[in-house]
Order: C-alpha cells, then sequence, then structure tokens
C-alpha cells in the first residue's frame, strides 16, 4: 500500500471515529492557519533545518552541528498528550 493510500485510509477512518461536529472544529482550525500565511514560512522539501540545541533524555543540552559531524541525523517528532 502506497502512502498515499494509506493517509487516505486514515482519513475515511476518521469520518467514522470523529463525531461531525469535531470534525467541523478541526476543519475551522486548519483553515485558519492556512489563511494566516503559516504556509509560507515553513520549511519546504529539500531546505535544511537551522542549527539547535535540545535537552537529551537526562536533560544535557545537545547540538545539531555535534551530532551532524557523526553522521547524518534523524530526528521524530511525536505529537499528543503526555
Amino acid at each position: 500500500m502506497s502512502l498515499a493510500e494509506k493517509l487516505n485510509e486514515i482519513r475515511e477512518g476518521a469520518k467514522q471515529r470523529i463525531p461531525e461536529e469535531l470534525r467541523l472544529i478541526m476543519a475551522r482550525g486548519i483553515n485558519e492557519l492556512r489563511e494566516s500565511g503559516i504556509l509560507d514560512s515553513v520549511l519546504k522539501k529539500g531546505d535544511s533545518l537551522p542549527p539547535f540545541r535540545l535537552p537529551n533524555q537526562t536533560g544535557d543540552l545537545v547540538s545539531s552541528r555535534d551530532l551532524l559531524r557523526r553522521g547524518p541525523l534523524v530526528m521524530t517528532f511525536y505529537r499528543g498528550v503526555w
């Protein structure tokens, strides 16, 4: 299954799981973000991420530049409630 097919499957499943009134609220929020112009400033495919420093699992700051000196860097973003 292609990524596009999987994403479409997820969208269709959401229509059955998420009540209509909540889907309308989510759609309104998405449209407001689009209309705000925020998409004009997001990174695009092929763009470089600016250098950054973030805490690791022990709270020590880790530099992206230091990590990149050791080789390729893969980042994962998690979304959710903790």
